[in-house]
């Protein structure tokens, strides 16, 4: 083997290739590559070999040819992942779990938004496809069409075309925070309903109603009130604050208040302190998703969680997957929430709210 001093002294001198590295090391270069690419029959050879390629690759300072693998393979390794925005919380938990498997596989990716808009989303998807995309993670994105090729949707739109869909069991989650409430000894529970287009929001307002039928809960209008989208989307927190100053100004009386998602929720429990109640003591406040703002918000906030990275990961592997076998993939896959109680929900100890 040639000295490690002289061999990185050389690759400062030009690009250092594949071959360069397997002739560095006696090997040849399909076992070099099976490492380097982390294929899964790399896992066929010894510890010590992967172990010596690696460290070979490192001392040499070898750059992978990424375009130069995309001809030799005809792939491109490129993942299309597009989101409605890149606002804190519940976008960006998908995204950093959606990378943490990409780089894993040796993927790279385009990230995109698309702020609710129907043709800004077509032209996103349209330039997935001229860039090379060879699969798609779409997360809360209301289309009824896509590109023909494999795709993941995360979210409860129903939609005709081959894919993978990952959704959120949302009558289980808003059964689990009605009950939670109502075990507590509140019978007014305010709702702060999803924004109009939201995959999730008429889901998860059938189950408040469902559930307020069920428990023998009269349905105060007043006491709904809708999401509005500000500032493209990107401010969550002010549009629970004015849903709650809202909510303050109809008349409605309640005790609690089940939002729909955590950033309304951090919202509305400022703008209820802001008024001068007492969080949980005069009003408890259930939010939905388990992003972390929730346990920043002072009292920490009883929600209900969504398990995103697995839902990430669901959606990402099985794009690969079926990348690997060229297969568009039919299939429909619900997982469940889970309660998970801080401390911005208690008993009802007191008449309910007269807003004025």
């Amino acid at each position: 083997m040639k000295d490690s001093g002289q061999a990185t002294r050389k690759a400062k001198e030009k690009p250092v290739r594949l071959k360069d590295v397997a002739e560095y090391l006696g090997l040849s270069t399909t076992t070099v590559s099976l490492v380097l690419n982390n294929s899964p029959v790399a896992q066929t050879l010894s510890h010590e070999t992967r172990k010596r390629v690696l460290k070979a690759a490192a001392d040499l300072n070898y750059k992978a040819n990424y375009f130069a693998r995309a001809l030799n393979q005809k792939r491109n390794y490129l993942i299309g992942v597009l989101v409605p925005d890149f606002g804190e919380g519940y976008n960006a938990r998908f995204i950093t779990a959606i990378e943490s498997e990409l780089i894993e596989k040796n993927y790279v990716y385009f990230v995109s938004s698309h702020h609710w808009d129907t043709k800004l989303i077509h032209q996103r998807l349209d330039g997935f496809v001229e860039r090379g995309v060879e699969g798609m993670i779409l997360i809360n994105t209301p289309t009824t069409s896509f590109p023909d090729v494999p795709v993941a949707l995360i979210g409860n739109q129903e939609i005709e075309q081959p894919c993978t869909r990952i959704s959120l069991d949302n009558a289980d989650g808003i059964r689990q925070g009605m009950e939670h409430l109502y075990s507590l000894g509140h019978r007014q529970i305010a709702h702060l309903r999803g924004h109009k287009g939201s995959s999730d929001a008429d889901p998860r307002w059938q189950a408040y109603l469902e559930m307020c039928k069920t428990l023998d809960l009269r349905v105060d209008k007043k006491a709904v009130v809708q999401l509005e989208r500000i500032h493209d989307g990107l401010d969550p927190i002010a549009e629970g604050y004015q849903a709650a100053q809202r909510l303050l100004s109809s008349g409605a009386k309640f005790t609690a208040m089940l939002a729909f998602n955590d950033m309304s929720a951090v919202g509305a429990i400022r703008k209820f302190k802001d008024e001068g109640l007492r969080i949980p003591q005069e009003i408890s406040v259930v939010g939905f998703d388990n992003v972390q703002a929730s346990q920043m918000v002072e009292p920490a906030l009883t929600t209900i969680g969504q398990p995103i990275e697995a839902m990430a990961k669901i959606a990402t592997q099985q794009v690969l997957a079926n990348i690997e076998k060229n297969s568009r993939g039919a299939q429909h896959i619900v997982v469940k929430p889970e309660l998970v109680i801080r401390h911005s929900s208690g008993p009802c100890l007191q008449r309910a709210i007269a807003a004025s």
